[in-house]
């Protein structure tokens, strides 16, 4: 655990002797820069700089020795703040304790015109001071070698490489990246990002960062890592993702890389994606001796009886019906049904793909506004949310208000939810559940691209949302609470794919990806999309101060490349195609009632299903008691039960019910009652 740095000067011997060189270590150990200790120190006759943080330790040397050192306070008595007044250093303090510290060491050349520094790291000042100690004792050059030599068996599928418009210089910094963002203690952990988002700006009061587990980030990173070929760390994924789930079936909205949650969100898509990521690695033979058919279950489990509004859409802003989240829902209970029918579970198979039908036959009610204002010549199309959160609310998004996280102080942050778009409905693509020729898909797409394109110098991108806040100041100020939602290079990939799946080339989307990135292949989160503003370091098309890397970017780049490859989308789910764009369609008339979701009324012609999460038997009838029926509940192996009241066309009364629990042996105490429309 040592950082080295190797540095050759280029300088006439008279004045290499007179020159001095500094070391400047600001330690934040423990992740956070208050409460650090610093201390000078001499090991084996050497002088070293040490810091800790309670039992997270470095240490600070070089191949050649400091001729002072120091400790100090930032801004107040540290190295820079000497050095920087009058060209040298007067301070040597020994010690700086609980306090934001700073180590500095100098040193002069005299026989050498270039020398190594190192950082090392350890649980104590022993374990960092042996791991700096023993690696200065090997020449840097064989160190460069061995780690060149390590990274270098981290092959890349050829077969990608003619995809690219950069001679495969993206994809093999991509790849690493993935490989470089699981925790090496607690293998499978994915996170998000390494970086925290405009960071300078931030405290320590800022624990999260990115360096956390997303689910949807994960199991894009995994995909991607499957989509290259690899083997073995998709499945360790899985088996993490398996290892954390939550005990009523979720997983959280992330967590750190211990299991333990940080953010307490629920995200319907984030329970979803796992279940993919078992269907694919199924698919592609790469599930071992690992059976993930309990997490499966309980996951979809906890769609049924969670749905079908989602707390927080893939934004994690607003709750209500998301397209994209909805499209996740719904290839996720496909592929868990299609784990059933393997297992000769036809009933639980059939009751899956059924909410799945329920889902998909409300897709448009839900998600689609009639009389938006966005675009002069379209008024219907897809929405980014309908903050629908109860079953009694009006579903159409035509009258719906939604809020904007992020807006500015003064600044409106509810607007029109049928005038609030994402490119979110372009997941319904991605699984099959919708065509790529859908006349509401194109529809919709004229309409993002009316409000959220951008054009950059590399090819177009495209913004998340209008009225998004989440971005880099109008000034080009870092984000603090609220900014300019700016553009986004994965959204690039998205289109890349829906392209692809249109039957349009996607190289344009492949090679503004490239572009979009820094220069040593990272891509961003966001990208600026104003004027230049070369003073902050912003230009059009390039980074911003958001995080970067961004696994989600570099994963949609990857399996951009292989659907490219392959010539139809990667993340394509046949079961899904074959269901809702089969011919005839398959998709069942039904309508869904559960604790959580108590529908008022239900159309004629549909099944009303009745849902708990334990067994029941249920009394109803639909002529106003004038006579009823009773029936047991069917039990499901996912710990659901139901019951299916099918609703004709000449029934004019409501549809009434009660509950006798069969656990409990106890009756339910009150009437509910479904009006028939």
């Amino acid at each position: 655990p040592c950082v080295l740095q190797h540095v050759k000067v280029h300088a006439a011997p008279e004045l290499l002797k007179k020159l001095r060189f500094y070391s400047l270590c600001a330690p934040h150990c423990g992740g956070g820069g208050a409460n650090n200790d610093a201390h000078s120190c001499v090991v084996n006759g050497k002088k070293l700089l040490v810091a800790n943080k309670k039992n997270t330790w470095l240490a600070m040397g070089a191949s050649v020795d400091f001729t002072k050192t120091s400790c100090g306070y930032v801004g107040f008595s540290d190295g820079w703040t000497d050095v920087s007044d009058n060209l040298q250093m007067d301070w040597e303090f020994d010690c700086a304790t609980a306090g934001n510290v700073a180590l500095t060491g100098e040193f002069r050349l005299e026989d050498t015109n270039e020398f190594t520094v190192a950082l090392a790291f350890g649980h104590g000042v022993n374990n960092a001071v042996t791991a700096l100690l023993q690696t200065l004792s090997y020449p840097f050059q064989k160190q460069l070698d061995r780690y060149c030599l390590q990274w270098q068996r981290v092959k890349v599928d050829t077969s990608l490489l003619g995809q690219t418009k950069d001679d495969g210089y993206l994809l093999r910094t991509s790849h690493k990246i993935l490989l470089a963002h699981e925790d090496k203690l607690n293998p499978g952990a994915f996170i998000a990002s390494l970086s925290v988002p405009w960071g300078q700006a931030k405290g320590d009061e800022d624990l999260g960062g990115y360096h956390l587990v997303w689910p949807r980030d994960m199991v894009n990173t995994a995909t991607a890592l499957l989509a290259v070929g690899r083997e073995d760390t998709p499945l360790r994924a899985l088996t993490f993702f398996a290892c954390n789930q939550l005990e009523d079936g979720r997983f959280p909205q992330n967590f750190w890389i211990s299991g333990e949650p940080y953010w307490t969100g629920v995200q319907l898509d984030e329970v979803a994606f796992p279940i993919m990521l078992a269907w694919r690695l199924k698919r592609h033979d790469r599930l071992r001796g690992f059976d993930p058919y309990p997490m499966v279950l309980k996951a979809a489990s906890f769609l049924v009886l969670h749905g079908p509004a989602t707390q927080q859409d893939r934004w994690e802003e607003v709750a209500g019906f998301s397209p994209s989240t909805l499209a996740a829902n719904i290839a996720g209970l496909i592929c868990a049904a299609a784990f059933a029918r393997e297992r000769d579970d036809d009933a639980t198979a059939d009751f899956l793909q059924d909410y799945a039908d329920f889902l998909r036959c409300h897709l448009e009610e839900w998600t689609v506004t009639t009389s938006g204002e966005l675009h002069p010549d379209i008024s219907e199309y897809f929405v980014r949310v309908n903050p629908v959160t109860d079953a009694r609310q009006p579903k159409r998004p035509d009258n719906a208000q939604v809020g904007i996280a992020n807006r500015a102080p003064g600044q409106n942050s509810v607007f029109p939810a049928k005038n609030v778009v994402d490119a979110g409905f372009l997941e319904l693509v991605r699984y099959g559940i919708l065509s790529a020729q859908d006349p509401l898909i194109k529809q919709s797409l004229e309409v993002v691209d009316h409000v959220l394109k951008v054009d950059t110098p590399f090819g177009p991108c495209w913004r998340r949302y209008n009225h998004d806040g989440y971005g880099q100041g109008a000034d080009g100020a870092p984000f603090i609470n609220h900014g300019v939602g700016r553009a986004w290079p994965l959204l690039t990939g998205e289109r890349g794919h829906y392209e692809l799946a249109a039957g349009n080339d996607p190289s344009p989307y492949i090679e503004a990806m490239e572009k979009f990135a820094s220069c040593g292949g990272t891509l961003p989160e966001q990208v600026w999309d104003a004027d230049d503003i070369p003073d902050a370091k912003l230009f059009r098309g390039k980074p911003t101060g958001s995080a970067m890397p961004l696994v989600w970017a570099h994963s949609e780049y990857i399996k951009l490349l292989r659907s490219a490859r392959d010539g139809q989308v990667f993340d394509m789910i046949p079961d899904v195609v074959a269901r809702y764009q089969g011919s005839p369609q398959t998709c069942k008339l039904i309508e869904l009632w559960h604790k959580n979701w108590q529908i008022p009324e239900v159309h004629s012609n549909f099944t009303l299903r009745i849902v708990a999460g334990e067994p029941f038997q249920l009394t109803c009838t639909s002529n106003g008691w004038a006579d009823n029926i009773v029936t047991n509940s069917t039990a499901t192996t996912l710990g659901v039960d139901y019951v299916d009241l099918f609703v004709p066309a000449t029934q004019a009364h409501p549809v009434e019910f009660t509950f006798f629990w069969k656990n409990s042996q106890a009756w339910e105490g009150q009437n509910y009652m479904v009006s028939v429309v």
